[in-house]
């Protein structure tokens, strides 16, 4: 326990920022971040792990 917070005590760097600017995706943005192919359309539940109908 002491190793784990002597850890979170040295991983205390610090940045400072004057300003931040949050902006919206364009579709086209949003698309250029996608890759594969989706080759089965059904929902797939995600506790049972089977397609839902």
């Amino acid at each position: 326990m002491k190793d784990l917070l002597k850890f979170l005590k040295a991983q205390t760097k610090t940045e400072e920022f004057d300003a931040i600017k949050i902006a919206l995706a364009s579709p086209d943005m949003i698309r250029s971040w996608s890759f594969g192919e989706v080759k089965k359309p059904e929902t797939i539940n995600y506790r049972t792990v089977k397609p839902e109908r």
